[in-house]
């Protein structure tokens, strides 16, 4: 087959959506399939908009056995104020192109309408970011074939009917590109069940989640670690590795943390990861009563090492469609605490691989990562249950195998 993929930024741009589908292009390019990215030359979110960050060297690049085109970025000033009245006109594709959080690339699109290369499939991804999908969506219409959507949709709180969040990720908008495709790749039930109450066809829903390779992500190095970060042998470590924001949850988590440190609990947390603006304003105002440890961007040795390091992972994120690095803690033994929000409410298990706590709740975290903290038992008890489901639930070649598979049934 020949593939046509397009999606907002690839690596080494840092983001779990990102990763998945670099991930699956090179997985169908060694298995024989003519494989072609169409993303955009940002690295980090910002440089969607912001003239401020540096974008990679637009052009054509292999990478794996795929091909990788990278478009160069339309940014100037006050752009989302130019963007969005203009969104605010009643047609569902032109909302879809300017969303003001869009990586917006005329070239793109107009590649988009004049590829010579013939595809057999078109699969795009991922929300709110709609400029690629729609550009997905033009080249699928254009050459008739069909159209794959995998959204990563964000549901937010699941106990809130009108969480702002999820309202976000299904705009009419939005909601239009996925009515549009013919096959919907969604990560969990709850993400599915958002969709079907939406009106779309549970035929054309595809339950999928996401796998791990352990061995990407566990044997490091504990002692080591730990002696770096300055920590005891017997003390425990909290860690959270994500886009430390507000979304993420690294907020709410400091404010637990602190609640804890006032209260007498004594432990390290570490914070790894991108820094985005508004978690360094929270920062800025923060007086730790304890331990943290900010470690940035982590390598892949760098990673490994950070699973081994830590005893609890830490992930109250408003803004996950399923949370990969809850299956890297996992690998590890790690036992999770989170949000009941999103995807993660449909992948932790609360009291038997982890615990979930109500979505803004800053007190039940502090209270559930107590208990976690202080019983070793427990921590291993429930990090041992995640380790076992690895094995079975979360192989990447079953998930990466079920993509090739659709893709083949669409293609008749």
């Amino acid at each position: 087959m020949r593939v046509a993929h397009f999606f907002q930024r690839y690596p080494p741009a840092l983001g779990g959506s990102e990763a998945y589908f670099a991930r699956l292009s090179r997985y169908l390019a060694a298995g024989g399939d003519r494989v072609t990215v169409f993303t955009t030359a940002a690295q980090s979110l910002e440089a969607f908009w912001s003239v401020r960050h540096p974008c990679l060297p637009a052009g054509v690049s292999p990478d794996g056995g795929v091909e990788v085109r990278r478009y160069p970025l339309w940014r100037c000033p006050g752009r989302r104020y130019l963007l969005k009245p203009l969104s605010l006109v009643p047609h569902r594709l032109w909302q879809c192109l300017t969303l003001p959080c869009n990586p917006i690339s005329f070239r793109m699109w107009s590649d988009a309408a004049r590829e010579p290369a013939r595809f057999d499939v078109v699969h795009a991804t991922a929300l709110p970011y709609a400029w690629p999908i729609a550009c997905a969506l033009r080249l699928a219409r254009r050459q008739r074939v069909p159209f794959v959507v995998t959204p990563f949709l964000h549901a937010g709180d699941v106990d809130d009917p009108r969480d702002p969040t999820r309202r976000a990720y299904t705009t009419p908008a939005l909601l239009y590109l996925l009515r549009s495709a013919d096959r919907v790749f969604v990560q969990t039930e709850i993400e599915r069940d958002v969709l079907r109450g939406h009106g779309l066809p549970e035929d054309k829903l595809i339950i999928q989640g996401l796998g791990v390779e352990p061995a990407e992500c566990a044997g490091g190095d504990r002692s080591q670690t730990r002696a770096q970060w300055g920590v005891q042998p017997d003390e425990v470590v909290v860690g959270h590795l994500a886009n430390n924001s507000v979304e993420k949850g690294t907020v709410d988590l400091l404010r637990a943390a602190q609640r804890l440190w006032e209260g007498g609990t004594r432990f390290t947390l570490v914070l790894a990861g991108p820094e985005m603006p508004n978690f360094l304003n929270s920062w800025r105002r923060f007086t730790p009563a304890g331990h943290v440890l900010r470690l940035g961007v982590l390598g892949e040795k760098q990673k490994r090492d950070f699973f081994a390091g830590i005893d609890l992972f830490a992930l109250p994120s408003r803004s996950d469609s399923f949370g990969l690095v809850l299956l890297e803690a996992w690998a590890n033994g790690v036992p999770n605490v989170a949000y009941r929000a999103g995807g993660v409410a449909g992948v932790v298990r609360d009291g038997q691989d982890g615990r979930l706590v109500r979505c803004g709740d800053v007190a039940g975290l502090a209270d559930a990562m107590r208990q976690l903290i202080l019983d070793a038992g427990e921590r291993a008890r429930l990090g041992s249950a995640g380790r076992e489901r690895i094995a079975k639930e979360f192989r990447w070649e079953d998930k990466l195998r079920l993509v090739r598979d659709v893709y083949k049934t669409l293609t008749g």
